[in-house]
């Protein structure tokens, strides 16, 4: 009996890849519905049971949304369901109020071997360097340094950022044509140093959370180095594992 080839994949998965082909070329925007799994299926040439489950696979991974009685939509971080998938921070008190997002810095630099290393550039190409504080209520819970390829983030300026009235991520989906996909982080407990304990209005030495975060569109492409300091004294970081 002939051996499977290593590079075999079942028919929905390649049809999932050509969807993302088309999702990642921007033939179907952000918000956008895409077309039936009928139409799909006769473009790819498959049953459309083949599609549905493709569809079923990248609903699954947040890529795409599907309204009842409406059709199947490009997921966007305008959303409001969109904020806490990337924001896993939530207050004791239940209360999932948007936080207040606080630019303070952002200047140009270039990447050194730790940036050029978690954003897959060359050390040396410019980078956009973000400061920015989370505030809950009014009280600052997060603060936040965003390292980003100067390249895909021409504009980002201060100004931008401070005029923007939305999440990061969608300033990003929709000034500068980028969708965050998925992101990997990396979580250990460290104490606040003077300029963060007054930052965040703690006692110099308070535990926190220190959560590293490499962010990817698609093509698994690094375009996001985050490191955020988080006070948890009236927050704690949620994970939902399934």
């Amino acid at each position: 009996m002939a051996q499977e080839s290593p590079t075999f994949s079942p028919l929905y998965r390649q049809i999932k890849s050509l969807i993302l082909q088309a999702l990642e070329s921007g033939e179907w925007r952000p918000g956008q519905v895409i077309p039936s799994e009928q139409e799909l299926a006769s473009r790819f040439s498959v049953s459309q049971g083949t599609v549905r489950k493709a569809i079923d696979e990248m609903a699954a991974e947040n890529l795409l949304v599907r309204k009842q009685g409406k059709g199947t939509f490009v997921a966007s971080h305008n959303d409001p369901r969109a904020l806490f998938r990337f924001l896993r921070l939530v207050p004791m008190d239940g209360d999932l109020a948007h936080p207040q997002s606080v630019p303070m810095d952002c200047w140009r630099a270039r990447a050194g071997q730790e940036a050029s290393r978690m954003l897959g550039i060359e050390q040396g190409e410019p980078i956009i360097i973000v400061r920015r504080l989370l505030r809950f209520a009014q009280k600052p819970v997060v603060i936040d340094e965003i390292y980003l390829p100067g390249e895909i983030f021409q504009g980002l300026t201060l100004e931008v950022l401070q005029s923007w009235n939305g999440s990061l991520y969608s300033l990003f989906e929709a000034r500068f044509g980028l969708r965050m996909i998925r992101a990997q982080e990396r979580i250990r407990a460290v104490g606040a140093d003077r300029s963060t304990a007054e930052a965040l209005r703690v006692a110099e030495g308070t535990p926190l959370l220190s959560v590293e975060r490499v962010t990817y569109t698609y093509g698994d492409r690094p375009v996001e180095w985050r490191r955020g300091l988080y006070s948890t004294a009236e927050h704690f970081y949620l994970n939902e594992l399934n």
